[in-house]
């Protein structure tokens, strides 16, 4: 729940009015896979390596949001995701927009 709070409010605080944010989960194989991707101003190259560092924030001058945060949202999903046994991948350009895409083992019953 708080991966999925933590990216669509990054989604939705960094997307331009009339922009978009595309929510998806299905199952793949043995995983489940959220992606969630927006029509934002992108993240530079240079800030990728970074994003999931605590405390890590994009040069504000390059950012659109509309509230300051504290560089913790993606560090913390990072987090959750991982001690899960999951992954958490990024793709951005600049002027194109993010597209976050969680991988998360399922549990199989028996």
């Amino acid at each position: 729940k708080q991966v999925l709070l933590n990216l669509v409010s990054n989604a939705i605080n960094y997307t331009p009015q009339g922009g978009e944010v595309f929510i998806s989960l299905g199952k793949v194989g043995g995983q489940a896979r959220l992606i969630v991707r927006d029509t934002g101003p992108g993240i530079p190259a240079e800030d990728l390596p970074h994003i999931f560092e605590r405390f890590y924030r994009a040069e504000k001058s390059r950012t659109r949001s509309k509230a300051g945060g504290f560089g913790l949202g993606l560090s913390i999903a990072h987090w959750i995701v991982t001690h899960h046994g999951g992954r958490i991948e990024v793709n951005s350009q600049e002027g194109k927009g993010t597209t976050f895409c969680i991988w998360l083992p399922l549990l199989s019953v028996q």
